[in-house]
């Protein structure tokens, strides 16, 4: 079972290793992808990559992956808020939203793999 809805789109990301997905509803785009098969650093070259999507708007991302990225989430600044759920097949998803803060910025082409 995908955790990635089937009404998504397909899109190109520059710099992904996986395929990323976007979903419009309501005029905001919800993207997606898949690391929960993937190991180090693909979780968070991914990630990165999707963040940059979303920095500096009302969109999500949403990770889905194999455990809690705790050291992509010690990388992020304030401007990037995240929630975590436990899916019923033993996997994370990962939300991320941009909020606008600028107290602590990140930095995400700075952020090492």
């Amino acid at each position: 079972m995908s955790l990635i809805p089937d009404e998504a789109s397909k899109i190109e990301v520059t710099g992904a290793t996986v395929d990323f997905y976007k979903l419009e509803k309501d005029g905001e785009s919800t993207y997606y992808f898949d690391t929960s098969k993937c190991g180090p650093p693909d979780p968070m070259v991914n990630a990165v990559c999707g963040l940059k999507l979303i920095k500096g708007t009302s969109d999500k991302l949403v990770m889905i992956n194999h455990k809690t990225p705790g050291g992509l989430f010690a990388k992020l600044g304030d401007d990037i808020s995240y929630e975590t759920q436990q899916t019923p097949e033993g996997l994370v998803k990962v939300i991320f939203s941009s909020n606008g803060s600028s107290d602590s910025a990140t930095d995400l082409e700075n952020i090492s793999h």
